[in-house]
C-alpha cells in the first residue's frame, strides 16, 4: 500500500507543469459589445463555420458559428510578439500573427490555444452569450 501511495505522488508531480510562462500572456482586455444577427455585416456568421471580423477589443475579433446557436469570438491580436498587424483567419481553423507566423487554434473547447511550437500564450479568447438575435461579447 505504501509503495502505490508513493508512485501515485510520483506521478502527481512529474504530471506538474511550469505555468510560469503563462503568466506573462496577455490577460484577456476588458470588452462588452453587444451585435445583433439581422445585421446584414453578420450574414455570413449564421451558418455554421461562418466566421466575421468585427471592430474592437485590441486589434479587432473574429466571431465564428461554432455550430448553429454557438459562437466563439478571440481578439485579434498577435499574443506572442509585439505585432502591428492583426492576425488573419486562415483554413476555416487558425488565427496567424503575420509577424511571427505562429498560429492559434479557433473553436469551441479549444480556447486560442497555439498550434506553433515553442509557444505558450494563447489567443484571447472572448465569450459570446446568445439571447434570442443578439449576441453579446465580453470579456471572462
Amino acid at each position: 500500500m505504501k509503495r502505490i501511495l508513493i508512485i501515485c505522488g510520483l506521478f502527481t508531480i512529474m504530471g506538474c507543469t511550469n505555468n510560469e510562462n503563462l503568466n506573462n500572456c496577455i490577460q484577456s482586455l476588458p470588452l462588452n459589445i453587444t451585435t445583433d444577427l439581422n445585421n446584414p455585416q453578420l450574414i455570413n456568421v449564421l451558418v455554421p463555420g461562418g466566421y466575421v471580423s468585427l471592430s474592437g477589443g485590441s486589434k479587432g475579433i473574429l466571431l465564428m458559428n461554432v455550430n448553429g446557436d454557438d459562437f466563439v469570438a478571440y481578439d485579434k491580436l498577435c499574443p506572442a510578439a509585439d505585432c502591428n498587424t492583426p492576425m488573419v483567419f486562415e483554413r476555416g481553423i487558425v488565427l496567424k500573427c503575420t509577424c511571427d507566423d505562429s498560429e492559434y487554434g479557433v473553436g469551441r473547447g479549444i480556447g486560442g490555444a497555439p498550434q506553433t511550437e515553442g509557444f505558450v500564450c494563447p489567443a484571447i479568447e472572448y465569450n459570446v452569450t446568445k439571447r434570442g438575435t443578439s449576441l453579446q461579447i465580453t470579456n471572462f
